[in-house]
């Protein structure tokens, strides 16, 4: 049993383990080493020369090497810091074998120990790492800082801990934890907007390291690339509720490569898409993902794909492909999607009136849901009066997104794109308020709605809102926001469509 000592000096360290209505402290208190997914040993023998070891680091992506012969004889282990102060302060050459340089101080830990026991053995010993050992063998390791970011109360080393992470179970564990989170952050009052940043930022890292993961499986991709995604997730404005969005480019070949870097990014983009569905980041319905060979291309072939869209637009194409205006790169060659993003920039330039027409009609498509009386217009599901939240949001990103390409403005985030048409003249001061306003308010109730659906009634998230689950204050502001989003489609009717 942890002593009351201990918990007194753990109050004196971590003061914020104990206060009220903490992150999790409890869970962490109840937490075994097993608990942990602690990871696997790497090994190098002790003739293996120091650079080999540094090189097997970079690769998986590792602060800490075991020496020895089997994972049952470790002998020694390196770290980064060793590399530092017994090598390189030391001005040795990196050809040296490892076993000059490696330390023995190893510290061992049992797998059933508790998280609290792992720790404080660690400021004991003076250790970073703790090898994890079970029926005289050791299994794997766990690091200081992995242990201090379970125990944070905060989402920023929740998102630390997100980028510690290596295996998929450890990752969806992660995203599942994500509904207690968002609730947390939501009646601590911490805005919507932020909340998104969160959401997006942990789905991008976990997306990273799955693609990491990939690399190790596959090999290493045989062109320059980037990944990349758009919708919600490349706005950066993510919900509990969502899927995936993605696409490849990859750098133009010669002819007779072209088929096999092709077939190997198909490939990759389906590991990383169904790795993805099982950490519960799902397929998307409409196959908008990389592993559709619709979406994994050179870097030319994108640039026709844009050609035809802005100067060959029709409705159909604004509906289907305006989402692809909203992309933001996650892993690979930035620069790829950047000369992309530039080669838009000038096909806006010279864009047919017809092009900002249709998408000027494709934010017409979704209306505030308003009666003639102006009452909330509901629709009718299981036999309740349900609201979708997340049609009611669509037009005022439809509309930034078409004064955004209006004005080349390339931000991807509504908020930031309104704000940024504010400074161009485009909104007032009082409509950018208004119209950012309306969208935290519809992404707040969203988030709520979505958590609550999770945490209180155990089932999926969703968009639907049961009108008698809202306020009759609630009730009056939405009206109020669906009021304000007319006014601005009766705008841009004027400005795009030329009609009222």
């Amino acid at each position: 049993m942890f002593s009351v000592y201990w918990k007194a000096i753990l109050f004196l360290y971590f003061p914020s383990m104990h206060s009220p209505g903490t992150f999790l402290s409890e869970q962490f208190y109840s937490k075994n080493v097993r608990d942990l997914h602690f990871r696997h040993l790497r090994m190098m023998r002790h003739s293996d020369p120091v650079y080999q070891c540094a090189a097997l680091m970079r690769r998986e992506k590792v602060s800490c090497l075991f020496i020895g012969n089997s994972p049952q004889e470790i002998t020694g282990y390196i770290t980064d810091i060793t590399l530092r102060d017994r090598l390189l302060a030391e001005r040795l050459p990196a050809e040296i074998p490892v076993s000059q340089i490696m330390e023995f101080n190893m510290v061992s830990i049992h797998p059933d120990k508790s998280l609290v026991e792992a720790l404080i053995l660690m400021f004991q010993t003076k250790s970073r790492y703790l090898l994890v050992r079970e029926n005289q063998e050791y299994i794997g390791w766990i690091s200081r800082t992995k242990i201090l970011t379970e125990q944070s109360q905060g989402p920023f080393m929740f998102i630390q801990s997100v980028k510690e992470a290596r295996q998929i179970p450890e990752l969806r564990e992660k995203w599942n934890r994500m509904p207690e989170i968002i609730h947390l952050l939501s009646t601590r009052g911490m805005k919507s907007g932020l909340i998104n940043q969160i959401i997006t930022t942990v789905a991008d890292t976990i997306t990273q390291r799955v693609i990491e993961r990939v690399f190790k499986d596959i090999g290493p991709a045989p062109a320059r690339f980037v990944f990349f995604v758009f919708g919600s997730e490349g706005r950066g404005e993510l919900t509990l509720k969502t899927d995936q969005d993605n696409a490849i480019i990859h750098e133009d070949k010669a002819n007779e490569h072209r088929e096999e870097v092709r077939t190997y990014f198909l490939d990759f983009a389906t590991r990383v898409s169904t790795a993805l569905d099982t950490i519960g980041i799902v397929f998307c319905e409409g196959e908008m993902m990389a592993m559709n060979p619709k979406w994994t291309h050179s870097l030319s072939h994108w640039k026709r794909n844009y050609d035809i869209w802005i100067s060959d637009a029709s409705q159909e194409t604004a509906m289907n492909y305006s989402t692809f205006f909203d992309c933001r790169a996650i892993y690979g060659e930035l620069s790829l999607l950047d000369e992309l993003k530039s080669y838009m920039g000038e096909l806006l330039e010279n864009a047919p009136e017809r092009f900002f027409i249709n998408l000027g009609h494709n934010a017409l498509q979704y209306e505030p849901p308003l009666t003639f009386f102006r009452k909330i217009k509901t629709e009718e599901i299981d036999g309740e009066k349900q609201l979708n939240l997340k049609q009611t949001m669509r037009p005022i990103v439809d509309l930034a997104r078409v004064y955004a390409l209006k004005h080349r403005i390339f931000e991807t985030n509504t908020a930031n794109r309104i704000a940024l048409l504010k400074e161009k003249g485009v909104f007032s001061d009082k409509e950018a308020q208004e119209l950012i306003h309306a969208f935290d308010y519809l992404m707040s109730i969203r988030l709520e709605n979505q958590t609550l659906s999770i945490l209180d009634q155990n089932r999926k998230p969703k968009n639907f809102l049961k009108i008698k689950a809202l306020t009759k204050v609630q009730q009056v502001t939405l009206i109020e926001i669906f009021k304000v989003i007319e006014e601005f489609q009766s705008r841009i009717k004027l400005s795009f469509t030329r009609t009222l």
